[in-house]
């Protein structure tokens, strides 16, 4: 295990392999595999390109040849940068097969961020594009290089300037023999989706890994018949691996990897590509619902939505199924580890109000306050443990300290409760807690309530500074029609139960949400909005 890094206690990795979870298999294996089934069936498509799993796996020995050829050694960590293109997909599995460990970095990440993640990881190699919707990367990985003298080598995608060596340059030999996996260590390192601070690295192992792969491909009820549309940035465990990219090729269907989740671009690309399956995000999917009411694609290949990544409040939830013509599987998980999906044969209204189950026997929930259980059906903390949940996030023991317990679970922070029958739901987290005049009010209840108000299309509630109350509750809306009033909202609110300590203090109205990079509401951002009129 790479130092820095938590194992798995010995004896609970051991009855993790006796059990069979962990198959003992190094991830790059899942394209080896497809290519021995099929070498000519397509495993990725973008744009025009149509890449076929005996040229994906050959093309990624080539890229692990050419890499270690350039100086790049089993455990060297290398920052992966790249937008949703082929060569991301390459590259991480030729950087895996060479015994590197991938950083994955979100394309949108500038100097603070990339700074910080190459500190943290003691990145010896950066992989990034020449350009990416005008912004230069190429300088900002020169600056990079030059503060920090422990990254040796830096990796364009396109022109190389002064030192870069190009990526096209890399190709080695197909003959050429990797090194030997230990499929308990490293495979890549994702990022925390934390909104308060700058991302943590998040270890994943091949077996765990591949584990969680397989698994929500079993509850997706994936086949190489199936074609899956990467919407979100596939650096997302959403999107990478739940079942996502990874698992879509694992047993032999198709990637189409889009360059942008506008619907505009996404719904055409369901009727060409015959898309069966992808993954949205609650922001992501209202722009969707309000464009399939009108276009002309054909979305009938779709047969199954996964929405995660944020609540999805259940009015927009109920608008799934008969909007888009599919079946709707919530999705509530997180890079660090547990997912929960609703299960393809729960009832309706189960799908639209709950965020389901582990997707797995192993997984282990406790809803608590404290450490202390509280009684089914109330809401407390989601701690968790399996075996794909991290023990710990790579050097950052004091952190470790407080997010893990003694006993090895992940304090999660959400906010969440069972319902009778074991279905888990989420309800805000334990930091987007507005305290108002000494009352506790859940931020997520209050959006709740607001986006039950018909003229709402969106709604964040944000505790803002007051001398009186300590924090005022400040409603940022974006109304769907004509923009109701303060007073309106608070009776429609108390009309539905709501008590008069979670009622908005003010209403701004905005023209969107800001969004973080992971597609969550940027609140600090919102907190910051001097602009818009008090209702």
């Amino acid at each position: 295990m790479l130092a820095g890094c938590t194992p798995w206690p010995e004896d609970t990795a051991a009855r993790y392999r006796r059990l069979g979870i962990w198959r003992g298999e190094a991830l790059d294996t899942v394209l080896t595999r497809s290519a021995e089934r099929d070498r000519d069936a397509i495993a990725l498509v973008h744009d025009e390109r149509r890449i076929s799993f005996g040229d994906l796996d050959a093309w990624v020995t080539r890229l692990a040849a050419g890499f270690a050829r350039e100086g790049v050694l089993p455990g060297d960590r290398v920052l992966v940068q790249l937008p949703n293109i082929p060569e991301f997909v390459a590259i991480v599995f030729a950087l895996v097969r060479a015994g590197a460990i991938p950083v994955f970095s979100l394309i949108a990440h500038r100097h603070t961020e990339i700074s910080h993640l190459v500190r943290l990881s003691g990145a010896t190699h950066y992989v990034f594009p020449d350009a990416h919707r005008g912004y230069d990367h190429r300088g900002l990985a020169a600056r990079i290089k030059d503060e920090n003298s422990e990254l040796r080598t830096l990796f364009v995608i396109g022109e190389p300037v002064d030192s870069m060596t190009a990526v096209a340059d890399l190709a080695g030999e197909d003959t050429w023999t990797p090194p030997p996996a230990d499929p308990s260590d490293i495979a890549f390192f994702l990022l925390s989706g934390g909104t308060t601070a700058l991302p943590k690295l998040v270890p994943r192992t091949h077996d765990d890994y591949l584990f969680q792969i397989t698994q929500a491909g079993i509850l997706c009820g994936l086949t190489d018949k199936d074609v899956y549309l990467a919407v979100l940035p596939i650096e997302f465990n959403f999107a990478w691996g739940c079942p996502g990219v990874v698992g879509t090729l694992a047993v032999g269907g198709t990637v189409v990897l889009a360059d942008t989740p506008n619907p505009m671009a996404c719904l055409p690309l369901i009727e060409r590509e015959w898309v069966s399956i992808t993954s949205l995000v609650p922001s992501v999917l209202t722009l969707w619902l309000e464009t399939a009411e009108w276009t002309p694609a054909d979305l009938t290949s779709l047969r199954l939505v996964q929405i995660g990544g944020a609540k999805l409040a259940p009015e927009l939830a109920a608008r799934v199924m008969p909007a888009l013509g599919c079946d709707l599987q919530q999705v509530f998980g997180m890079a660090e580890g547990l997912l929960c999906f609703n299960r393809a044969d729960d009832p309706a209204e189960v799908k639209v109000n709950t965020q389901g189950k582990p997707i797995s026997f192993a997984d282990e929930i406790r809803i608590v306050d404290g450490l202390e259980p509280v009684p089914l059906g109330e809401v407390g903390e989601l701690i968790t443990c399996g075996p794909y949940t991290i023990r710990g996030y790579y050097r950052v023991p004091e952190h470790n300290a407080r997010a893990f317990t003694s006993d090895g679970f992940y304090r999660t922070g959400d906010l969440a409760r069972l319902t009778p029958r074991g279905d888990l739901v989420i309800e805000g987290r334990i930091k987007d807690v507005i305290i108002r005049g000494g009352d506790k009010v859940n931020a997520a209840e209050v959006e709740d309530y607001l986006l039950a108000h018909p003229a709402i299309a969106a709604a964040a509630a944000v505790g803002l500074p007051d001398e009186l109350l300590g924090e005022r509750i400040c409603a940022f809306i974006v109304p769907s029609g004509p923009t109701p009033a303060l007073a309106e909202l608070r009776s429609a609110m108390h009309a539905r139960g709501a008590a008069d300590y979670k009622l908005p203090d003010e209403v701004r109205v905005v023209g969107e949400l800001p969004l973080t990079p992971l597609g969550k509401v940027d609140k600090k951002a919102l907190a910051r909005v001097e602009e818009g009129v008090p209702s």
